[in-house]
């Protein structure tokens, strides 16, 4: 793990365990994660993000709105995926990026407790994650 991803993730934990967010740690998000964390903010302020909870497992996936004019909504697992086409390309091809700025909107939700949450059905669930 990188040096970067390291104080990333202690600055996350210590939103976290207080479910908010001070201007230094925005200032050390943003000059780790750059443009990307400015426009999750952009999604974060919006309200773009939903955590899609199934129930009974509690299992859960967020659901993170895009910048575009389409507005469309993609699928993410905060630490590890995104079904955008960004992380795809500036991620998994061409290593430029850490993470994309819908993982970093859910992230930034979830750490402070305010993202739309929806439940759904095990089933419903299992569905929405077959179309990944």
């Amino acid at each position: 793990m990188s040096i970067s991803n390291l104080v990333a993730d202690t600055i996350w934990q210590k939103i976290e365990s207080t479910h908010s967010v001070t201007d230094d740690q925005l200032s050390i998000l943003h000059f780790i994660f750059g443009k990307n964390f400015e426009r999750a903010t952009r999604i974060f302020d919006q309200g773009g993000v939903k955590r899609i909870s199934g129930e009974p497992s509690g299992r859960s996936i967020f659901q993170v709105v895009g910048e575009s004019r389409k507005k469309e909504e993609y699928l993410c697992f905060p630490e590890h995926y995104c079904s955008c086409y960004s992380f795809f390309y500036d991620i998994v091809n061409r290593g430029e990026e850490l993470c994309c700025k819908h993982q970093l909107a859910a992230r930034l939700a979830a750490s402070t407790a305010t993202c739309i949450d929806v439940k759904v059905s095990d089933d419903e669930l299992a569905l929405l994650l077959s179309k990944l």
